[in-house]
């Protein structure tokens, strides 16, 4: 997707451009090369803070100011309704993630790119130990202990005889737990991305962007879950 285009205006009436929230993301730090900024305020310890969107909204406010944006990106200038974006995801709470969770979603939009939730991933069973011969591939073995048997020999005669006890150490893979942590923290994101919008649409303070409510799918492992939002 392209960012690039000029807002238009008609009649003299400024149009603004309709993205949902991960395009903002995406055009607010890969195009206009938002920085993320983390300040604490003199007065908060930096232990379980995180900015509210009433903070960001109060300091853009302040400087009682506005710039002009162009059409291109010239020198180090950045839009700003991309500084106002990144401000936003700078003040994701602690219980969404805080300052952790406002890197990976500014990290994740600078790549643009989405979480892997391992879409397809299946545990199996498979060996630990593989071993190749001239016959191919195949399972390995490991002795997990001893076992005495009678052996009968010639005639009527028999005797004992040690042999080992093989087995065939496996594991799954992918582990279940992994795939629960990938869709997990897809989920998490998610969240993320739902604040961030909302706190954008609420804030009107955007002049040339709208977001709007798309959101990218939620819990797309499960095909027939309905969206939340």
């Amino acid at each position: 997707m392209s960012f690039q285009g000029r807002i238009g205006r008609t009649g003299g009436t400024r149009v603004k451009r309709a993205l949902g929230v991960q395009a903002a993301l995406e055009w607010a730090f890969r195009v206009e090369q938002a920085q993320l900024e983390l300040p604490l305020p003199p007065d908060i310890t930096e232990e379980g803070f995180g900015f509210g969107l009433e903070y960001v909204l109060l300091q853009r406010a302040v400087l009682g100011c506005k710039i002009d944006g162009g059409q291109h990106k010239i020198g180090s200038y950045t839009h700003e309704d991309a500084e106002l974006i990144a401000a936003t995801v700078a003040g994701i709470p602690d219980s969404l993630g805080g300052k952790r969770m406002a890197i990976r979603v500014a990290e994740l939009a600078r790549a643009g790119l989405t979480p892997d939730w391992m879409p397809g991933a299946v545990p199996r069973c498979v060996p630990i130990i593989v071993k190749q011969n001239q016959h191919g591939t195949h399972a390995g073995a490991i002795v997990v202990g001893t076992e005495r048997i009678r052996v009968r020999g010639a005639g009527a005669r028999a005797t004992w005889k040690t042999i080992d006890i093989l087995a065939c150490p496996v594991t799954f893979s992918p582990h279940p737990r992994q795939i629960e942590a990938a869709r997990r923290g897809y989920d998490d994101w998610w969240q993320a991305l739902g604040w961030v919008r909302d706190g954008l649409i609420a804030g009107g303070m955007l002049r040339e962007v709208e977001v709007t409510s798309a959101m990218p799918k939620a819990r797309p492992w499960e095909r027939s879950q309905p969206s939340r939002w």
